[in-house]
């Protein structure tokens, strides 16, 4: 046999002896694998508790058809109804985010009363309409709100005059 054939059948034995071996490797793990985990397939509890796991949330009930367990939902006032915010609990929650140091898209920092001075000028009927509505002009932008549109416009106007009593005199 030539040089060249030989490599060729080198080559090919020892491919043929690699495939040989994982195959080998794979039915003997098989082997002994075998009926390892299928009893627990036919498990009751197994099977209830993966039952369980993966029901649906809410149940589809036509007219006519038996009770299902379907419970109404009480609401009570206390859920509803929280106590409105004080001027510094909305600040610390909501307006530090633009107006602390360094003032995120022009919003004057809280205490700095040089930052404040154009928009006290303007004065506070057209300072509260814009900390409601929202703003976009020379002097910054202020979302409606400050992004949280679910506070009241009361909250809204405490917080303003917190910050305003920071830097007025």
């Amino acid at each position: 046999m030539s040089t060249r054939n030989q490599r060729y059948y080198d080559g090919f034995m020892l491919i043929l002896g690699v495939f040989v071996g994982v195959l080998a490797g794979i039915v003997f793990m098989k082997a002994f694998s075998a009926g390892t985990g299928a009893e627990r397939f036919d498990d009751p509890d197994f099977i209830g508790a993966t039952d369980e796991r993966i029901r649906p949330i809410g149940r589809v009930a036509l007219i006519g058809d038996p009770d299902v367990g379907v419970r109404p939902v009480v609401h009570t006032v206390a859920d509803s109804v929280s106590a409105p915010m004080s001027g510094p609990q909305v600040y610390n929650e909501n307006c530090y985010l633009c107006h602390a140091a360094p003032g995120v898209g022009g919003a004057p920092v809280f205490g700095d009363a040089q930052a404040w001075a154009p928009r006290i000028a303007q004065g506070q009927e057209i300072l509260g309409e814009r900390v409601i509505n929202g703003y976009q002009g020379e002097l910054g932008v202020m979302p409606p709100k400050g992004g949280r549109t679910d506070l009241s416009d009361e909250e809204i106007l405490e917080a303003l005059a917190f910050m305003l009593d920071e830097v007025q005199p």
